[in-house]
């Protein structure tokens, strides 16, 4: 596939350690984000700073990404990511999640039009940042984005990513891919396709129905098939069996990580690594991811690990 490749951050999951070895192990030209950075109490959240400048970080093409909901928020953790060396920023405003659209963050911020129309001064303050921007259609109203396209079409980005549905929808419901191509047609900036892909098929089909697209993210996807951007890009799909040897490899060698670098015990290792398997139900199967799941110590989760593939 032509098209450019992008993860999307999941809160939770894709952490430094987690892009490192997924890189090792799946390789490919694909582009990562970090989970979003905010502000708590107006200040940066020691472990997202962590996570940006991690050394674990240097084996792939990575972007912060920020979420925010006034302009307030938006300035400091700008100013303090190019501090801190970044040269690409990406903006959030297409979390669906209400701890954070209840405070206007995320998809919410799409709908308040006032402070979306203060973005192009603000970013204008950074010549030398690239941005990109992730988005929904809205937070409730699926053609909510057409209210602030005249401020994104004044933005130069490097992309926009749209999730074609509202905020309300969470992950759940019909993709509204209609909205999804009126969107690329009002767009003057490249568009970036995100929703729904569980398979390499998928991607075929989203290409194909949407040629002009600059390029596909999964989130959700990569982590229920690791190996899925890798079969995307060599254009073979993997056997099932294929897939879980390498998935198991994968967790290996990130499991291997918690266990060294942590110091708070095998309760604390099982923290890190049981979300790992959180969406790969149908990969690896539900009785084993029950199991999973249940593993309350190190030799439930062992025995667990040992019924994926049974």
């Amino acid at each position: 596939m032509d098209s450019k490749l992008y993860i999307a951050p999941v809160q939770g999951h894709t952490d430094a350690a987690w892009r490192h070895f997924h890189q090792k192990r799946y390789g490919g030209d694909n582009r990562y984000y970090t989970p979003f950075i905010r502000l708590e109490r107006g200040e940066f959240r020691k472990h997202d700073l962590k996570d940006f400048i991690s050394p674990l970080n240097e084996n792939h093409d990575l972007v912060p990404q920020v979420i925010f909901r006034n302009m307030d928020e938006l300035i400091p953790l700008l100013e303090g990511l190019v501090e801190k060396g970044a040269k690409e920023i990406d903006l959030n405003t297409g979390c669906p999640f209400p701890l954070q659209t209840s405070k206007g963050r995320g998809a919410a911020f799409v709908g308040n039009v006032e402070e979306y129309s203060r973005l192009p001064e603000i970013l204008s303050r950074f010549p030398d940042i690239v941005f990109s921007l992730k988005m929904r259609l809205g937070f409730a109203d699926p053609e909510e984005w057409k209210k602030i396209m005249p401020v994104l079409n004044s933005l130069r980005l490097d992309h926009v990513a749209l999730h074609p549905r509202v905020a309300k929808d969470q992950y759940k419901g019909e993709l509204r891919l209609d909205q999804f191509e009126a969107f690329i047609k009002e767009s003057e900036n490249p568009v970036v396709y995100n929703g729904e892909l569980k398979n390499p098929n998928d991607f075929v089909e989203i290409k194909e129905r949407f040629p002009e697209i600059a390029g596909i993210m999964s989130g959700r996807g990569v982590l229920a098939r690791p190996s899925l951007l890798a079969e995307v890009t060599s254009g073979k799909e993997m056997s099932r069996e294929e897939r879980v040897e390498e998935m198991l490899s994968f967790h290996n060698d990130l499991f291997d990580h918690y266990t060294e670098g942590l110091t708070g015990g095998e309760h604390q290792v099982l923290s890190k690594i049981k979300p790992f398997w959180e969406y790969a139900e149908e990969e690896i199967g539900r009785k084993a991811w029950k199991a999973i799941s249940k593993a309350s110590n190190m030799a439930k989760y062992q025995s667990a690990l040992a019924m994926i593939g049974m």
